[in-house]
């Protein structure tokens, strides 16, 4: 298999493991993110009560530059981009960098998201909600629209988006105490809307778009806000990060299997179990 990828967010955690599998796949990939060197990443909180009790950014392993150097050990081509999600500038000149560099995009994954601190309904600053909703769901367009016109003119083309148990599920506590906060939520839900946009207008065109559940996934920056725990507690199993690279390689390398989950959430956890190295 070969063509050309683009990641979002592919710093670390589920990014990273799907920019990784593609590469085993015989991808180029390119990945973007904001921690352009080992050792400058940071998160924030968890939750809006501990950013406001003083709870400062968290550090983060993971970068452009190490993520590079683990694409390009498997003999692909990596080109790491730099991209804020917050900014609509920055979104616009990643996929002008991409194209310029290879051209196309065969398979696209939005996996990146603003992460503001999960807040509870009478806390939550509308401010924030805003900037949300317009990160991961304007801005998120923004992308695809850049990228999806040279889809239609080759016929083909995947897009994926990491989508998120908050669409259809209440949250089974408060926010700090195992769940989760109507911001997040809500720019998920919109953000989730896309996938089945593009396949109305455009699957005859051979392009294809789908939502991923990665699953409750305990990635570097969870580890580093804590509180998983508390999430666990309520039932939920966790999926190992690299079972979304497994589910996307599958969905770019299988017409059938890609044919027959349209119009559903395809889930990591169904691949959770298959036999593939992971880094």
């Amino acid at each position: 298999m070969s063509g050309t990828a683009l990641v979002t967010g592919a710093s670390r955690g589920i990014g990273r493991q799907v920019a990784l599998a593609l590469a085993r796949a015989g991808y180029d990939v390119a990945f973007t993110a904001r921690t352009l060197r080992e050792g400058d990443g940071t998160v924030p909180p968890r939750t809006a009560r501990e950013a406001a009790a003083g709870a400062g950014p968290l550090g983060v392993p993971g970068s452009l530059e190490s993520v590079a150097a683990e694409i390009r050990a498997h003999g692909v081509q990596a080109l790491p981009v730099p991209m804020d999600l917050t900014d609509l500038a920055s979104v616009r000149a990643a996929a002008t960098q991409v194209t310029e560099a290879w051209g196309h995009v065969d398979v696209l994954v939005n996996n990146a998201i603003l992460h503001v601190p999960h807040a509870r309904v009478l806390e939550l600053d509308l401010d924030a909600l805003r900037a949300s909703l317009e990160a991961n769901h304007v801005h998120q367009l923004a992308l695809v629209q850049a990228l999806l016109p040279r889809m239609v003119e080759r016929g083909s083309g995947l897009v994926v988006g990491l989508w998120s148990g908050s669409v259809v599920n209440d949250p089974p506590a408060p926010p700090g105490e195992g769940g989760w906060g109507l911001g997040y939520a809500s720019s998920k839900a919109a953000f989730a809307r896309i996938a089945g946009a593009i396949n109305a207008e455009f699957w005859e065109h051979g392009v294809r778009a789908f939502n991923l559940d990665p699953g409750f996934v305990v990635t570097e920056a969870a580890a580093a806000r804590g509180g998983v725990e508390q999430i666990a507690a309520h039932g939920v199993p966790t999926v190992p990060a690299a079972a979304a690279g497994r589910a996307v390689v599958r969905l770019a390398s299988d017409p059938a299997f890609a044919a027959g989950s349209r119009g559903r959430v395809v889930r990591a956890a169904d691949f959770a179990e298959i036999g593939m190295e992971t880094p």
